[in-house]
């Protein structure tokens, strides 16, 4: 991993499009893939017409700790710069909340979960 790119990321929704990578990292991600263990994806509505016009889709996955270490969300880990995770967390709506998770493969990633409220 270069020296720039020192930052994982884990999506396991639209940051993997690379039409989303694009707009919001002016780039194609190069990622590898992976698991989110104890979490359950469901669907939210995006209100946001920046990110539906990004995306192209008014739902988007999100995700919740499910209490049940069984459950598995599969998804992609990215490495990124602390630049790009800035922007991503432009990107994501009020809904979701960026949190330090452990990943099926033992590395630590951040990951966009839903918000606590």
């Amino acid at each position: 991993m270069s020296d720039s790119f020192v930052v994982r990321l884990f999506s396991y929704g639209t940051l993997q499009l690379p039409s989303v990578q694009q707009a919001t990292f002016g780039r194609l991600l190069q990622g590898e893939a992976d698991a989110l263990l104890g979490y359950r994806r469901t669907m939210v509505k995006i209100d946001d017409p920046q990110v539906v016009a990004t995306s192209g889709e008014a739902y988007h996955p999100i995700v919740e700790a499910s209490g049940n270490a069984n459950d598995r969300v599969d998804g992609t880990v990215f490495a990124i710069s602390a630049e790009e995770l800035a922007r991503a967390d432009e990107y994501e709506v009020d809904d979701y909340q960026r949190v330090e998770a452990a990943l099926a493969s033992g590395r630590q990633a951040w990951v966009y979960v839903k918000r606590v409220r």
